[in-house]
């Protein structure tokens, strides 16, 4: 009897494990007011994207060094208002001063030697014009002859050979006048070829000793624009080269919004959109002006231009939310954005039932998505009620009740 009595204990045990082990597991309970619960819309749908970023300039001067030196004092510290002469640093160095005091005197001496041969030319030329006049002066009074001995020989008051030969002396010195005429001409033309050379090579070392001077101002680095420094990243006793950035000028009057957007929302931005900066302060409306083609720390940096007057107490570096209009949807369904629903992806999301008091696991095809909506293609219906907050807590079940 007592091994029968036992038998069936084991065998009553066995039955209800059985049981409990076919039992499904109660649905956890979650706190409504510890969710976040939205309703399934159909009608327009405003697709924007949001960053963060802050107000810069919208011009700045970079101020290079235009040649090699030695930074010996700086003259004006980060964030003083500047002009555009103003001196921000001077700069020396010993073997340009020399270049400068070495062409100076290129020049003089280029300058004495062009004089020294125009002097030289002028004073051949007067010579050949000396030696012209003079032919001139004997070819004319040999005409004069010619034609008096052709007069005299008509009359035969002289010979036919005194004849000739005054004829033949006349036109021999025809042809020296006509000779002496074209030497002139061609040394003229010789003169002013060689005094332009002396011209152009006096130039040339004019050239160069203006560039050595203008470089050796240069040394003292000027602002060259109205602002504010912003930036002088050069300490006394540095080296710098040309090309070396000295200094940064920036215009406070004039600003713009670096606006960073997650990589994974700028895809659909361009030049142009509209787009609202938030000062904190202030809203004003912009437009999209640039995008940068780099990705930077899993952002993009999207330069925003404002169409109005910033608000009262916008300055430089001031920290800015923006937001970006992309398109405007006339008629969609969609939904608040879940807290893991990405654009254009399949996911689980909770739909209530039973009137609120129990919600299931539904799988949800997402669109096209804003910064705080999601449009639906698949799986919900205009009216539905979702639970958009983090749910991963009951990734293990398909079916959770509200208290």
């Amino acid at each position: 009897m007592r091994g029968l009595a036992t038998g069936a204990v084991l065998g009553l045990l066995a039955v209800i494990t059985l049981g409990v082990s076919r039992l499904k597991p109660a649905d956890p309970t979650v706190e409504q007011t510890a969710v976040v619960i939205d309703t399934v819309k159909r009608g327009p749908m405003l697709r924007e994207v949001r960053g963060y970023g802050k107000l810069v300039p919208e011009e700045t001067h970079w101020i290079p060094a235009t040649t090699q030196g030695r930074v010996e004092r700086i003259l004006v510290q980060r964030g003083a208002v500047v002009q555009p002469e103003t001196v921000l640093l001077e700069m020396s160095n010993a073997e340009l001063a020399q270049d400068v005091a070495s062409a100076e005197m290129d020049v003089r001496a280029a300058e004495a030697d062009y004089t020294s041969t125009r002097v030289s030319l002028e004073k051949e030329v007067l010579t050949q014009r000396a030696a012209l006049a003079t032919v001139e002066a004997n070819f004319n009074e040999a005409v004069l002859v010619a034609q008096l001995n052709e007069q005299l020989a008509k009359e035969g008051l002289i010979s036919e050979l005194d004849l000739k030969v005054s004829q033949s002396r006349a036109g021999a010195l025809t042809k020296l006048h006509e000779i002496e005429q074209q030497r002139l001409k061609i040394n003229s033309e010789a003169v002013e070829a060689q005094l332009a050379a002396q011209r152009a090579r006096a130039d040339q070392y004019g050239a160069k000793a203006k560039l050595k001077q203008s470089q050796l101002e240069a040394l003292l680095v000027r602002a060259g624009t109205g602002g504010v420094l912003v930036l002088l990243p050069v300490e006394v006793g540095q080296q710098v080269t040309p090309g070396t950035n000295l200094a940064r000028v920036a215009n406070p009057q004039h600003l713009k919004a670096e606006i960073k957007i997650p990589e994974t929302q700028a895809k659909d931005i361009l030049i142009g959109l509209p787009a609202t900066v938030d000062t904190h302060n202030g809203l004003i409306s912009g437009h999209v002006a640039q995008i940068d083609a780099a990705v930077q720390e899993g952002s993009v940096t999207v330069d925003v231009i404002f169409d109005g007057a910033l608000p009262q107490g916008a300055r430089q570096d001031l920290s800015v939310d923006g937001t970006i209009e992309l398109e405007r949807l006339s008629s969609v369904l969609f939904v608040g954005r879940p807290a893991f629903g990405q654009e254009k992806s399949l996911a689980g999301l909770f739909r209530l039932e039973d009137q609120g008091r129990r919600a299931s696991r539904v799988q949800v095809q997402f669109g096209r998505a804003s910064v705080n909506e999601v449009e639906i293609l698949e799986g919900l219906n205009e009216g539905d009620q979702v639970i958009i907050s983090d749910m991963s807590a009951w990734d293990s079940f398909d079916h959770v009740r509200l208290n």
